[in-house]
């Protein structure tokens, strides 16, 4: 992809909003990991500890961006992500499906926490980020540069903002499914099927993804309120 193209620079907000929509969960692993920490300790554990989490990060982005050139795997990566999408907007059913990170008491402890709890944690966003890079790695590299500062100053601030106005999670969702969905029609395979029928079907598919995604999600939302309640009412 060229640089500084209106497709380079649309691609690199989808990856900065995608790091910051499924940044959630890295706040709390930020916190939870330094909450132990003298306070003169915990910006060292939460800079060092982001810088580490990030870098390798992005080795693993790139190495999933190469893989994504194999024939069939675009397709079955854009699968995935359809599904990642939806679960971001699935309720959790119980407590055990909270991750859990143990808090530290030393720094180097506690910068071992989040590097290794981000990167188990972090297989969805390493597939939306190197679908939504259409195997250029480069993007991937400016993406995670934005998204650094905005990642360790303004997490918590998203979280937040997330818990507040559940909208937010839709438009977080939305982002994933329509990624999702071009990266099915990325798939070398899918293109050479279709032919010049690839530029007319593309959007409209993606779109029916996008709406099928939201709707199955605002589905389970309502399923397990209504369970709530009546969980309740007994």
């Amino acid at each position: 992809m060229e640089l500084f193209t209106m497709a380079f620079w649309s691609s690199l907000v989808i990856i900065v909003g995608i790091d910051l929509f499924l940044a959630g969960d890295n706040a709390v692993v930020i916190a939870m990991a330094a909450r132990r920490l003298p306070e003169n300790q915990r910006g060292r554990a939460i800079l060092y500890g982001t810088i580490g989490a990030v870098l390798l990060r992005a080795l693993c982005t790139i190495l999933v961006v190469y893989l994504l050139m194999v024939p069939g795997l675009h397709f079955i990566g854009g699968l995935l992500l359809i599904w990642i999408a939806y679960r971001l907007l699935r309720p959790s059913q119980s407590d055990a499906e909270k991750k859990e990170v143990k808090a530290q008491t030393s720094l180097w402890a506690a910068v071992q926490t989040i590097v290794v709890a981000d990167a188990l944690m972090g297989l969805d966003n390493v597939l939306a980020v190197a679908g939504a890079a259409q195997n250029d790695p480069l993007l991937v590299i400016f993406g995670l540069f934005i998204s650094i500062p905005l990642l360790m100053g303004g997490s918590a601030i998203i979280l937040k903002l997330m818990d507040r106005y559940s909208w937010l999670i839709y438009v977080g969702s939305a982002i994933l499914a329509m990624t999702a969905g071009k990266m099915l029609f990325a798939e070398p395979l899918v293109k050479n099927w279709l032919g010049e029928l690839t530029t007319w079907t593309e959007w409209p598919v993606v779109i029916i993804i996008m709406v099928a995604v939201l709707y199955l999600g605002r589905l389970s939302q309502r399923k397990y309120i209504k369970q709530h309640h009546q969980n309740q009412a007994v």
